[in-house]
């Protein structure tokens, strides 16, 4: 009986360490996609019972009535700097180098503006609160873990999509360049020569935009920050106890190593049992019997920043169509035009129109979130990429065989109709994203429950710093042995140099034996000469 309560109490104990564990959660990133993904996290622990406060620069989409809510929202002429520079984004070819140099110029607003956040009254009452646990919402914002500091607490990162070189650091994941592309590099299978130097190269200048980065967060750190005895930012990333990202790379490739501190809840945003859709949109999807196309360029770039001819072209082909388009368009007032077949919507519930069974194909921005959704459900696309980790998920999708990707800035009618024709027409690319998901769908943890599950681990264990690699404590030197090189290399010349110094003197040894010899029978010949002349 003794040992029963025994039990009994120590169960008890256990329960009590992780439920209703006072959780914060920073989500700063001025992206409505990113928003829903870090939410979609703070939804599944409050749903596990623990006690949420969120702090975000904009109104989310994804929302839980026991989440306690801190909006500071950025200016309105933040708001429109942000809003010119992503219109000319979208005018423009970008891939992630090119965008993260923009962060580092004019898109630096992104950057500022989670900076301003931890001076504003609105958010300096969060250290008046007990907390437990800090997940930070990673966009270029390494700075804001100080307030983990300031609170005492382990740390959790929320990144968006798989392992990159930034979110590699904070736990020393391995990088892998000869046979894991990066997030620059597009490759499929073994690299050959050509694409592993590529790879490589890319892999240098991301590293060392990264440095660049580092510098930036620690003046920014050290700025806000200025507290006797303060850690500094980069004894706070070493002790980072997890990170979270936005991955399934057994279904989504590529293969490589990942440390015990990363953890994939990739998909953390989708439902299996969809949500009722809006009255409107909901009649407008069970009418389509020849289906329907679903049009969205997610929530950074605005439809209407879109040139105007483009617009006019995309209205021409989808208003052509049989099929019924849904088309997400944010500026009511000024659409591209009448249709009987097109329904317009400033804001619309992404995920539950992807699971209609009368959703036919998605044209998309090539966003991470917009083609998991779509891949989750089984639905083909047509992209058209713009800026960031986009022109490479195209064509990764392009290359498994899930759609058909556009240039955004040279479509014409008869491509982006053919484009539409093509995935509608053609069962391969229904049946290669079906299979697609069966794959994604087959894990042993659905991905709230792989975060409840971590995120209480954290907790109960304060932190969890065995579950570093060791690697994070080395230097750059001793990480990549280059201190063992050095001295098996300093070896190795100073036995050439004794070799060298050794051979010296045995030449020389040898020259003057040979030498003498050669005087000794030039010696005895002289003699023999002597003699004979004598006789």
């Amino acid at each position: 009986m003794i040992l029963v309560r025994f039990v009994v109490l120590c169960v008890l104990a256990v329960i009590a360490s992780t439920q209703g564990a006072n959780i914060l959660g920073i989500y700063s990133a001025l992206s409505p996609s990113h928003l829903i993904l870090h939410m979609s996290t703070a939804k599944a622990l409050v749903e596990a019972g623990h006690n949420v406060t969120v702090v975000t620069m904009m109104q989310p989409k994804v929302m839980h009535k026991d989440i306690h809510l801190i909006v500071v929202p950025v200016t309105e002429e933040q708001g429109r700097t942000l809003d010119k520079t992503m219109a000319l984004m979208a005018g423009s070819r970008n891939d992630i180098i090119s965008t993260m140099y923009l962060l580092l110029n004019e898109l630096d607003v992104m950057i500022r503006n989670q900076a301003y956040l931890l001076s504003d009254p609105r958010f300096l009452r969060i250290y008046q609160t007990k907390f437990d646990l800090m997940i930070l919402g990673s966009f270029f914002n390494d700075f804001q873990l100080g307030v983990a500091a300031k609170l005492k607490v382990p740390v959790i990162v929320d990144f968006m999509l798989r392992p990159n070189v930034m979110i590699d650091k904070f736990v020393a994941n391995p990088s892998e360049t000869s046979y894991v592309p990066n997030e620059s590099t597009f490759a499929t299978g073994p690299m050959s020569f050509l694409k592993r130097a590529e790879n490589l190269a890319n892999h240098l200048i991301l590293s060392y935009l990264t440095l660049r980065f580092d510098y930036k967060f620690n003046r920014i750190y050290n700025e806000i920050f200025t507290e006797r005895d303060f850690p500094t930012l980069n004894e706070m990333k070493k002790n980072i106890s997890l990170v979270f990202v936005g991955s399934h790379l057994i279904s989504e490739h590529p293969i490589r190593p990942l440390v015990p501190a990363i953890v994939e809840i990739g998909g953390i945003q989708l439902k299996d049992t969809p949500d009722p859709l809006p009255t409107d949109i909901d009649k407008f999807l069970d009418s389509s019997i020849q289906g329907a196309i679903f049009v969205s360029f997610g929530s950074n770039i605005k439809s209407h920043m879109l040139k105007p001819e483009i617009v006019k072209i995309m209205f021409t082909v989808l208003s052509g169509l049989k099929q019924n388009i849904i088309w997400k368009w944010e500026d009511l007032e000024n659409t591209p035009g009448n249709a009987s077949n097109i329904l317009y919507k400033d804001w619309v519930p992404q995920v539950d129109i992807l699971a209609h069974p009368n959703t036919k194909l998605l044209v998309t921005h090539a966003g991470k979130g917009s083609i998991t959704e779509a891949q989750f459900y089984g639905v083909p696309m047509v992209v058209l990429p713009i800026f960031g980790d986009q022109p490479l998920n195209a064509a990764i999708l392009v290359e498994s065989g899930y759609g058909v990707a556009l240039d955004l800035l040279t479509i014409t009618e008869g491509g982006f109709g053919k484009a539409i024709h093509e995935v509608l027409g053609n069962e391969k690319y229904g049946q290669a994203v079906r299979e697609f998901s069966a794959l994604y769908r087959d894990r042993p943890q659905s991905p709230r429950q792989s975060a409840v599950f971590w995120t209480e681990y954290v907790l109960r264990h304060h932190g969890a710093p065995h579950l570093q690699s060791p690697a994070v404590h080395m230097s750059f030197i001793e990480l990549h042995n280059l201190d063992i090189y050095a001295l098996f290399v300093t070896i190795l010349v100073l036995l050439a140099l004794l070799i060298r110094l050794v051979w010296k003197y045995v030449g020389i040894w040898y020259l003057i034996k040979k030498y003498l010899e050669l005087r000794n029978r030039f010696k005895k010949f002289s003699l023999c000469s002597i003699n004979i002349v004598k006789r």
